[in-house]
């Protein structure tokens, strides 16, 4: 069980982190929104990729780290591990809230100002604080990515 948590961990790990670099990447070639056609383009393949690769990965690697903290008392007493925990959780909140949420919304606000039900003026109001809170995630989950391999001796609990 031990290992098959830890490859579930990792696998998260990486589709996470591999979807925010990539949704980092549409940020730099996304057209301006006066360019309504492809910015609904890379707007809505942006919300497909925080739908169905971010949010599932970010959930994976939760889920799959509060299982093996859960089963494995040895992690219970490891500080790293219950600073991977808060700062998992932060993740968590902090992708759903400033990431999956605006990419979806965006992305139908574009769908929808290219249908000409929606003016595009207002368009692009979330994409500095989108891209900025992507950057910060990822920063996030290298220091948990460095905290797994490396585990330093940070507030050693006492075994129950």
């Amino acid at each position: 069980m031990r290992r098959l948590l830890k490859f579930l961990h990792t696998m998260g790990s990486i589709g996470l982190m591999g979807a925010m670099a990539a949704l980092l990447v549409m940020f730099s070639v996304a057209p301006p929104p006066s360019s309504l056609a492809g910015y609904a383009l890379i707007r809505g393949a942006m919300g497909a990729v925080a739908t169905w690769i971010f949010l599932p990965s970010l959930a994976l690697v939760l889920v799959a780290g509060l299982l093996a903290m859960a089963l494995h008392p040895v992690y219970r007493i490891a500080g790293w591990a219950w600073l991977k925990l808060a700062t998992g959780v932060l993740m968590f909140e902090g992708g759903f809230v400033y990431i999956q949420g605006p990419m979806q919304r965006e992305a139908a606000m574009s769908a929808a100002a290219l249908a000409g039900r929606l003016d595009p003026a207002a368009l692009a109001a979330t994409i500095g604080p989108e891209r900025n809170t992507l950057w910060v995630l990822l920063a996030v989950a290298t220091a948990n990515v460095a905290l797994g391999i490396w585990r330093p001796r940070v507030l050693r609990l006492p075994a129950p």
